[in-house]
């Protein structure tokens, strides 16, 4: 759902970017007191998942192809405002890095997949929980319906765009990106449920919206909170499954067209996105150039950005943290 370069218009591209910009300041300010050396960690193996997680290219009906968005995973083990953080993380660097998503477009793309996916994911995920039963299992349904609705409202937000910026009326775009993102959104909530539950399976205390201290799963959750201090161990066998992923699996992705290229397609506006797109990109269509083999430049290529969205998120995180610390410290002569 990367909206390329030519797709949005300037006047639509620019409001997009206000909100959007607007959002993560919102989300790094709520995040100052919530960041710390336990999260911290957690934070950037999110990233790198996600971003890994993004190039596993799966196939769905007519020829399409989608990817996982991973905005309500990060809220449910987060929150909202590091979903928003982790999103932003991950798009910009696959724009700037892979040339995956346009430039001019990059604000809309952080609209729709981190404050669309991350903000009224979790939002969605919270008001599921209360409507459906307090259990493990009416929490799961939440997680999986509230992953499959991020991904058809912000295949919405995108058809909003393109027909707000007159590439193609809405009735035509909303209709065709509503319809194959209701399929690739079944994929996402597999996956959300899946990863969700091997974490609360291994770290229940990682799990922040997991709020049922009851039975056999409360004294997990217990065990688990006298190991606190133990994150990083958890972290890293984390970002070694993660780095498998994108080593040994991106090389098989679909190479079928995602969501939003195949109705741009068929629709008949793919032409409006420039070729090439951007052009500073080191790492274009996630190949590392002069390697020989495909397979082999796409794992290299994979291992490269999840290193660097985990180490890039790590900084980001403990500049928060430090943030926090600073605001909360005493100036000199006060109590």
């Amino acid at each position: 759902m990367h909206i390329p370069d030519g797709f949005v218009d300037l006047p639509t591209a620019a409001v997009a970017g206000a909100a959007s910009l607007g959002a993560v300041a919102l989300s790094v300010r709520k995040s100052t007191r919530e960041l710390n050396e336990r999260t911290i960690p957690l934070l950037g193996v999110t990233a790198a998942f996600v971003f890994a997680a993004q190039m596993l290219n799966f196939p769905v009906a007519g020829g399409t192809s989608g990817h996982f968005l991973g905005a309500v995973m990060v809220a449910a083990l987060m929150g909202p405002w590091a979903a928003v953080i982790v999103l932003t993380s991950v798009v910009v660097v696959q724009a700037l890095v892979m040339a995956d998503g346009g430039i001019t477009a990059l604000g809309a793309n952080v609209f729709n997949m981190a404050v669309i996916g991350g903000m009224v994911g979790y939002l969605m995920l919270v008001g599921l929980k209360r409507l459906l039963p307090k259990t493990p299992t009416g929490y799961f349904f939440s997680v999986a319906i509230a992953s499959w609705l991020s991904v058809v409202f912000a295949s919405a937000a995108c058809s909003v765009e393109l027909a707000l910026s007159g590439t193609v009326p809405l009735r035509v775009s909303l209709a065709a990106m509503a319809s194959v993102h209701m399929v690739i959104g079944i994929g996402e909530a597999l996956i959300t449920s899946a990863v969700v539950a091997a974490v609360l399976s291994t770290r229940p205390d990682l799990v922040k919206t997991y709020d049922l201290p009851t039975g056999v799963l409360a004294n997990r959750k217990a065990r688990a909170l006298g190991c606190r201090g133990r994150v990083w161990g958890w972290v890293l066998a984390a970002l070694a499954i993660t780095l498998a992923l994108a080593v040994f699996v991106s090389p098989f992705a679909s190479s079928s067209p995602d969501g939003l290229e195949k109705v741009a397609a068929e629709k008949g506006f793919a032409q409006a996105a420039p070729q090439p797109g951007w052009s500073l990109s080191p790492i274009s269509g996630y190949v590392v150039p002069g390697m020989g083999g495909a397979g082999a430049a796409t794992a290299v290529a994979g291992a490269l950005g999840t290193v660097s969205l985990f180490a890039l998120v790590l900084f980001v995180g403990r500049a928060i943290g430090r943030r926090s610390r600073g605001i909360s410290s005493p100036r000199p002569g006060e109590p």
